[in-house]
């Protein structure tokens, strides 16, 4: 999609920058929602590189909902097994996360490994079904905010209005910095980091190979192959202050002297890049009408697989709220919960990240998100009182499970909210059907039994026995109003 030769765009509704997973992911929900947005991309094509590879379980249920998830698994593959090598000999597998069994409440349990460049394809395939597409080459220069909307110039020259903008354009964001918001973190490993995409046809693909320093520096070096390509991705760590050869025979050099394999060996270098792992947090993720979200409000270390994760998940929360503001006549006091609920939940992400970088946490439960939730935030209303610990409340996610022929999960999916009653006959009031989707279902014990109206990112906004204690006052605060309005 070109713009050189347009110089004023009025979208009336957001403007994406950066076509990243995040900008992506953040698109498709605008798009599917009816919202008008423009996504622009300085670069000229898609991010080339497999940084990002592993998708945790809560994010795949977001792309089953976005409707991608059948190419992500078509296309990726399980994390292959750790294999640890000391000089050209096997000592044995390594297993880095536990692997727990789908359930009837989880149905994707375990890391999912799709390097980025194949993720971003596949949302960018889908936003163009849903009719979006992504400018590329084309940078926001210059960014004016008035009380109704923002004007962004770009530097192919066009102007553009929009309602509402999002900066998804990555750890050196330039509207973040334009904006003033600064970055509070840490330096996680004083040690750069080469990652690079590379062909060893000499090495098997059946394991994650680590080989592990013959000398007690400490610095480590993995091969991965990435599913469902002919690639590995290498990792290599280097001694502080030392900045890695990115060239073909600098990374020859490299696993020559760290692995078994000759230099010959690597035949390829499809992409390099290098780093020094950090952790830092936006000081907010608002400044009037622009957003930040994805790396452009949290940057992590790369263990445990948690940044594109986070940043998938800040996309979900964001475009609903957008669309609701937009389109459904919702108070624009929603748009507070933004940053609300995502901002200390990136901060614990940051805070594991960072943990598991330094072997002081292991890649568990918490890493998979599926436990990320919003219950002190302000959108979650339990009307409740006397629950067990146990107990689902407003603010979790909502568990799957059987639902007739199919599961809850295929009730949720879409964009509308979902009023489940479940294991009750309590009256509920009348509602847009097309808005609000309302199901019945015998008592099922991860809920309990009760009203749980499901948001349509997933998450139980509220949760109570009685429609009638503030039910309809809840749907209209978040664009969903019910046609008949009961007493609080």
């Amino acid at each position: 999609m070109a713009l050189n030769d347009v110089k004023e765009i009025d979208t009336t509704g957001v403007l994406v920058v950066g076509a990243g997973p995040t900008g992506l992911a953040l698109a498709c929900d605008l798009a599917r929602r009816g919202v008008p947005a423009l996504v622009v991309e300085r670069a000229p094509t898609l991010f080339p590189g497999s940084r990002g590879k592993g998708l945790q379980p809560r994010t795949m249920e977001v792309f089953d909902d976005l409707g991608v998830v059948g190419a992500v698994l078509a296309t990726g593959g399980p994390i292959p097994v750790g294999m640890v090598w000391r000089d050209g000999e096997r000592q044995g597998e390594h297993r880095m996360f536990d692997e727990p069994e789908p359930t009837e409440t989880a149905p994707y349990t375990a890391p999912w490994m799709l390097p980025q460049w194949r993720t971003q394809e596949i949302l960018l395939a889908r936003l163009r079904e849903l009719g979006g597409d992504v400018v590329f080459g084309a940078e926001v220069t210059e960014l004016t905010q008035e009380a109704d909307g923002v004007t962004a110039r770009l530097s192919t020259g066009a102007a553009v209005r929009a309602a509402y903008v999002v900066a998804a354009d990555g750890g050196r964001s330039i509207l973040r910095g334009a904006l003033g918001i600064t970055m509070s973190g840490e330096t996680v490993d004083p040690n750069p980091v080469l990652v690079a995409d590379i062909r060893v046809p000499a090495l098997d693909r059946d394991n994650w190979h680590m080989f592990p320093p013959a000398d007690d520096t400490g610095l480590y070096t993995a091969i991965c192959p990435l599913a469902g390509t002919e690639d590995f991705q290498l990792t290599a760590q280097f001694p502080a202050g030392v900045t890695p050869d990115l060239s073909l025979q600098g990374v020859r050099d490299l696993v020559a002297a760290r692995t078994h394999l000759s230099a010959d060996d690597v035949t390829a270098v499809r992409w390099s890049s290098d780093f020094r792992p950090r952790a830092a947090l936006a000081d907010r993720f608002r400044e009037g009408r622009v957003f930040l979200a994805g790396d452009a409000a949290h940057i992590h270390s790369p263990a445990g697989g948690q940044g594109l994760n986070t940043s998938v998940q800040d996309a979900y929360n964001l475009g609903w709220k957008l669309a609701a503001v937009l389109r459904r006549g919702a108070p624009a006091a929603l748009l507070d919960t933004y940053e609300e609920e995502r901002r200390p939940n990136a901060a614990r992400m940051l805070g594991l990240s960072t943990r598991i970088h330094r072997g002081e946490a292991r890649r568990g439960a918490a890493t998979r998100q599926l436990g990320i939730g919003y219950r002190d935030a302000s959108l979650a209303v339990e009307t409740r009182e006397g629950l067990p610990e146990e107990a689902l409340r407003a603010g979790d996610r909502a568990p799957d499970g059987p639902c007739g022929a199919g599961t809850l999960f295929d009730v949720f999916r879409g964009p509308h909210w979902t009023l489940l009653a479940v294991g009750t006959d309590a009256e509920v009031p009348s509602v847009d059907e097309e808005l609000v989707h309302v199901h019945g279902i015998p008592a099922y014990e991860p809920y309990g039994k009760g009203l749980f109206l499901v948001r349509p990112d997933g998450y139980v906004g509220w949760a109570g026995t009685d429609a009638r204690g503030g039910l309809a006052a809840y749907l209209a605060r978040c664009g969903a109003p019910s046609r008949a309005h009961f007493p609080a």
